[in-house]
């Protein structure tokens, strides 16, 4: 080894030892002849101090050091002089008295400074990603995951969960979003799909008799990002055999309970608490609502519909709901423009428009359309709970619309308003998901989670009579807002499987040519079996109080999936295509606007 120690490792123990330690040059400083070099790795910093004394070799290495060059400094461990020590760092008692420096490696002037405060946009970092990931920040992320991904191989570990690694290259299969394709060379016009999960080959295993299978997973999907998805991401993937939901559930529940433990030092309360799809709808608006603060959704229809106001009673009239939130003192908190500004975001969720109405001091309501709800005034209030100095807003349209829009303005109202504890963590199930739902497209249905789902066996019957009334064996585990996981029980039967397919569209002809390994399997004696897929990338963001996975990623995709680093995507050779059988088609220019009387 080139080095004894690491730059994060001495301690006032170490005094008088022999010491060499390597790493990058995080700083230099020149007092008076004294030269002072702030060495770091991934361990941390040591204070490296050259004096006037030292040999002509290593004054001079020390001051041409200049940011980010690589050295190995060999020296005398020493006590800090008094009021010099440095209590934020762990190695703040000690410095290395230097006897010899070697220069390992020149760097050229960095683009930005890892160790600076001022740090260049984000585009710029991940650019220069091995930068980025010398910063400190960034390195206690991933260190951050990596335990993350250990608390979760031990858990299963110690509960029999058998590693199994499945394929990559698979076939493409229907799952929600789009597949990456990976075209065949040896058999042109066929292609791999890269897996959006290993749904079908973890069930497989359960047929094939392991009882417990655990994965961390890679996977991919082509599809629109946001700032905590990636089109490529990991997962904590098991499944278990002979169990029912509350088993999954149990399992996943004491994860929670020790990652939280070993990584945030907070006890978490077992069961946790469960919530329906339908109460989040109505509650919160979505189906991952965020239970750290209250601004809960009130249903007003009935109201509202003893009012005159035509804007209520033509949301009624069509089959729509009015509905609403109470935001507490905060009547005077908001100017006309800010709230227009929260008008423009409901408006942007979908919704025509947004009533406001403030209480006054005097229990009367104000707002623009105020005169129009005076048969039903208090009674409004009385329904949502308003008093002097609160705000109330509302939403009429469609139940779909009033949930999108009153959840958007209660996401940014509690973040505004300051209505958590940014550290605070809540963890919550949301089970009894609907088996279906319409597609706005074909009008035909949609399977809410995916087609392997099993109805709950109650509504079994609904699969022919209703299926839009059938509930799934479904449970969501939801952290601070944030889906972190999803899972299901599966169908076990063929017959139950090929009734799914067909009413998803899919053939008898089509189920075979898809999925006819699964079919040949699920008749083979498959057990009842069930699992889940936990998002690592989100656990570790919402774990270390994060904002963007791409921080818990080593190296990201930016939102339109593109690696500014390697420049990935990129063209490839001409004859890579023609042994692939592949033709590039260009997509068709936008045509030239029509001149003005044309």
């Amino acid at each position: 080894m080139l080095r004894t120690h690491t730059c994060g490792e001495l301690r006032p123990d170490r005094i008088g030892s022999q010491v060499s330690l390597c790493g990058w040059v995080d700083r230099v400083r020149d007092h008076k002849g004294v030269i002072f070099i702030d060495l770091r790795d991934r361990w941390g910093r040591t204070q490296v101090v050259v004096g006037p004394d030292a040999d002509s070799t290593t004054l001079a290495a020390a001051r041409a050091a200049r940011s980010e060059w690589v050295l190995r400094v060999t020296g005398t461990v020493g006590a800090r002089p008094e009021g010099t020590t440095n209590p934020k760092l762990a190695t703040g008692a000690v410095e290395v008295v230097c006897t010899a420096i070697e220069v390992l490696n020149e760097a050229e002037t960095p683009v930005f400074q890892p160790g600076a405060t001022d740090l260049p946009g984000e585009e710029v970092r991940l650019a220069h990603r091995w930068l980025d990931l010398r910063r400190a920040a960034m390195q206690d992320n991933l260190f951050l995951r990596s335990r993350i991904v250990k608390i979760m191989r031990d858990h299963c570990d110690e509960l029999g969960f058998i590693d199994v690694e499945t394929p990559m290259l698979g076939r493409s299969t229907p799952e929600g979003a789009r597949d990456f394709l990976v075209p065949s060379r040896l058999d042109h016009g066929s292609f791999f799909a890269l897996p959006q999960s290993p749904q079908l080959y973890k069930q497989l295993l359960m047929m094939a008799g392991f009882d417990r299978y655990v994965q961390v997973a890679k996977c991919f999907r082509d599809e629109d990002l946001r700032a905590d998805r990636q089109p490529e991401f990991t997962q904590l993937d098991l499944e278990m055999s002979f169990v029912e939901a509350d088993d999954v559930i149990g399992v996943i529940e004491g994860l929670v309970r020790r990652t939280a433990r070993e990584i945030l030092g907070l006890d978490v309360a077992l069961p946790l608490p469960r919530l329906t799809y339908d109460e989040c709808m109505e509650r919160f608006g979505h189906d991952a609502p965020d239970l750290r603060y209250g601004l809960e959704i009130v249903d007003l229809t009935p109201l509202a519909a003893e009012s005159e106001f035509r804007v209520f009673r033509g949301a009624i009239e069509a089959g729509g709901r009015v509905r609403g939130i109470r935001v507490p003192g905060a009547a005077g908190r908001f100017s006309r423009k800010e709230l227009d500004e929260l008008t423009a975001v409901a408006v942007e969720a979908g919704a025509k428009g947004l009533v406001w109405l403030k209480v006054e001091p005097d229990g009367s309501w104000s707002g623009p359309v105020a005169k129009n709800l005076t048969g039903i005034a208090a009674g409004l209030q009385e329904r949502l709970g308003c008093g002097p100095g609160d705000l109330a807003l509302v939403v009429a349209d469609s139940f779909e619309v009033t949930c999108k829009a009153l959840h958007t303005l209660r996401k940014r109202l509690g973040a505004e308003l300051g209505l958590y504890d940014p550290k605070a963590m809540n963890f919550s199930w949301v089970v009894d998901f609907p088996m279906f739902a319409r597609d706005t497209e074909s009008g035909g249905w949609t399977a809410m989670h995916h087609p392997f789902t099993a109805p709950k066996p109650e509504h079994l019957a609904f699969l022919d009579s209703d299926p839009a009334s059938c509930r799934a064996v479904a449970y969501d585990l939801v952290i601070n807002g944030s889906e972190a996981g999803g899972g299901t029980i599966r169908i076990h039967d063929s017959a139950t499987q090929e009734k799914v397919f067909k009413l998803l569209g899919i053939t008898a002809e089509m189920a075979r040519e898809r999925f006819g390994f699964l079919l040949d399997a699920l008749r083979s004696g498959a057990p009842p079996h069930g699992g889940i897929a936990l998002g690592i990338d989100r656990w570790v963001m919402l774990f270390g109080g994060l904002d963007s996975i791409r921080d818990v990623i080593a190296f990201p995709k930016t939102q339109k999936a593109s690696d500014l680093m390697t420049g990935a995507p990129a063209a490839v050779e001409p004859k890579q295509l023609v042994e692939l059988g592949v033709r590039v088609v260009a997509p068709p220019k936008p045509a030239a606007p029509r001149p003005e009387g044309g």
